[in-house]
């Protein structure tokens, strides 16, 4: 994999791999923004390639493809640790192979190429960079109600509560709206509607999985 992107200005792609142990300037700022395009960009290649996948289940697709691990792989692919400036101390620890300092050099660069190229200069980047992965997701033949008990069991947690909130509308057309929660070790809440009752389930589910993933990935 290599980024095909050309700089006009390449001090923004130096920028972009300067570890804030270095000093600053750093590429703290560019982190936040390209985790933001990042999200936005590989939601709507989501968006695209999985026309039947409910909202919970795009954001467990999309946890897959943006969390540290996945990006310090990508980082790698690039050899971006190769290219990093860092500290003596980050540099003596081996910071250049540490994940997250990995993972928020390769989020920076993202950020870079916007601003040096504006967004759909970076929109057609990121989708060249993540189109094999996004192609190659698998997705689970398990409902999302078995996917969050086998995932709530397997961290020894306590299963799920489902909680019929409402429903609205004509017999023949009804909608339901359930909570499920999950109250261990921490506290989530999500909402979801479907026709019937187990599909509001399934979807609250989704939702709350989703969560979860994002919450042990996030650094």
């Amino acid at each position: 994999m290599e980024l095909t992107y050309h700089f006009r200005d390449p001090s923004l792609a130096i920028l972009a791999l300067t570890h804030r142990s270095a000093g600053k300037p750093n590429n703290e700022r560019m982190e936040f923004l390209g985790d933001a395009l990042l999200g936005a960009i590989v939601a709507e290649m989501l968006y695209e390639t999985h026309p039947k996948a409910s909202e919970g289940e795009m954001s467990r697709l999309r946890a897959q493809l943006v969390n540290g691990q996945a990006l310090a792989e990508m980082a790698r692919e690039l050899e971006l640790g190769d290219r990093l400036k860092l500290g003596s101390g980050e540099l003596k620890s081996g910071g250049f192979r540490r994940d997250s300092i990995l993972a928020d050099a390769f989020e920076a660069l993202v950020a870079a190429v916007y601003l040096d190229g504006g967004f759909e200069a970076c929109r057609q980047t990121v989708r060249g960079l993540f189109a094999d992965r996004v192609t190659a997701l698998p997705r689970s033949s398990k409902d999302p109600k078995t996917r969050l008990q086998e995932w709530l069991q397997a961290e020894g947690w306590p299963l799920p509560q489902y909680e019929l909130v409402g429903s609205e509308g004509e017999d023949h057309a009804r909608i339901f709206d359930v909570n499920c929660v999950v109250m261990e070790p921490m506290a989530i809440t999500a909402a979801g509607r479907g026709s019937s009752r187990r599909l509001a389930e399934q979807d609250a589910a989704e939702m709350v999985l989703s969560r979860l993933l994002d919450t042990r990935d996030s650094p």
